[in-house]
């Protein structure tokens, strides 16, 4: 029963480790979200830039619908676009064909891997959170800027060694737009018609920053003066609309339950399985370990031995050698060393240090001189006399 108590118990163990595992981490996907009111959601600077008057639009569906490299023409594109979609129709649903500001907060999992034919069109992609060298630069630090110092807290910096679009490449423009002394942490790479806006931290705008003025406006100018419509990629932080979601279900519903919590019950299923499986495969039982007897050489030898000597009917020559080896052992056991002592002398310490009468030794030491042939009673009750003696040497020294 306790068994079995055991075995449920680590299988419960086991199911809410597997939960704590593979359970939606949907804390973590907030992380840079304009819907996010954590610290690091961007609810706030999203907030702002409504309140000046710049609308940023939220986009919902897959990356791959909206980087489209044709959506239109760059020889006949606007210098500028005007911004005038309004405030209230801020989730976009079809994909634009004027050049536009992409923004991706990095939530802390890999950025999407883009076309960057997309950008040589002449669109702006805006990626925070892109990971540069560490630095000899202190954590926390506030940056000068033209509105002010921006605070960020990341000792990553880029040291613009390579390109960040194509690493191959020895020659590429890029441009500080946020820098100190250890290197940059804003800064822009041209891509063609476009251009590509990078920053090691993901946290430049982040809700933490509300109280830091410079942040939030430094973010907002660096993208309103583009003058493309400004859209946020809400999609990587797992927003996605009705149709986004049931295309992705009817396109593959093994890929719907690997991002499910269904993905979560199919492997706790298949835990418990295993277990009443293997707890239900006994026949007869459970299973009995089969007992293996150990050998004892010293004590098959002894035995041996002893039956010899019996058969020869040796008794005196047992308790000589038995008498001499207790009497070394009453020795060492009363202080008096290793070297055979005067019988005497041995039972003077033995009554000094015991109070017993010296008589229970004399009756072992002078056994075999009193005795021409010792039968086997008289061997067992010798034996018995010695183990008396046994029980009352010092316990210090035994």
């Amino acid at each position: 029963m306790i068994k079995k108590y055991r075995l449920w118990m680590g299988v419960v163990l086991v199911l809410i480790a597997i939960t704590l595992f593979f359970a939606p981490r949907s804390s973590r996907l907030l992380q840079g979200s304009t819907y996010g009111r954590s610290p690091g959601g961007y609810g706030a600077w999203y907030a702002y830039m409504q309140e000046r008057g710049t609308p940023v639009q939220r986009w919902q569906r897959p990356l791959t619908e909206l980087l489209k490299p044709s959506q239109f023409d760059p020889d006949n594109a606007p210098d500028t676009v005007p911004i005038g979609f309004s405030a209230a129709d801020t989730i976009a649903q079809t994909a634009p064909t004027t050049p536009m500001t992409l923004v991706q907060v990095s939530s802390g999992v890999p950025l999407h891997l883009f076309n960057w034919d997309w950008v040589n069109q002449g669109n702006v992609l805006v990626l925070l959170g892109v990971r540069g060298p560490v630095t000899t630069a202190p954590f926390s630090s506030s940056l000068e800027s033209p509105v002010g110092g921006v605070k960020v807290e990341t000792s990553r910096r880029s040291l613009q060694t390579r390109s960040f679009v194509n690493p191959g490449t020895t020659e590429w423009e890029f441009e500080d737009l946020l820098r100190d002394a250890h290197g940059a942490v804003v800064w822009r790479e041209t891509v063609g018609r476009g251009s590509v806006i990078l920053s090691t931290t993901s946290h430049l705008a982040a809700n933490a920053y509300q109280d830091e003025p410079g942040n939030f406006e430094f973010l907002a100018q660096l993208l309103t003066e583009i003058g493309y419509p400004i859209w946020v990629d809400e999609y990587s932080h797992g927003y996605k609309d009705e149709e986004a979601i049931v295309q992705e279900n009817s396109e593959n519903i093994i890929f719907y339950l690997s991002r499910t919590p269904l993905l979560l019950l199919a492997v706790q299923a298949g835990v418990m399985l295993l277990v009443l499986i293997w707890e239900k495969n006994r026949r007869l039982g459970p299973a009995i370990a089969l007992e293996t007897s150990a050998s004892d050489n010293s004590k098959a030898y002894i035995q041996a031995m002893a039956g010899v000597l019996q058969k020869a009917n040796s008794g005196k020559f047992v308790v000589e050698m038995v008498g001499k080896a207790e009497q070394l052992n009453v020795q060492r056991s009363l202080g008096l060393g290793t070297d055979l002592l005067e019988p005497q002398v041995v039972a003077a310490a033995w009554t000094q240090q015991t109070g017993r009468p010296a008589t229970e030794l004399a009756e072992i030491f002078n056994f075999i001189d009193n005795h021409a042939q010792i039968s086997e009673r008289e061997l067992l009750v010798w034996l018995d006399k010695v183990q008396t003696v046994r029980r009352h040497l010092p316990e210090s020294v035994v």
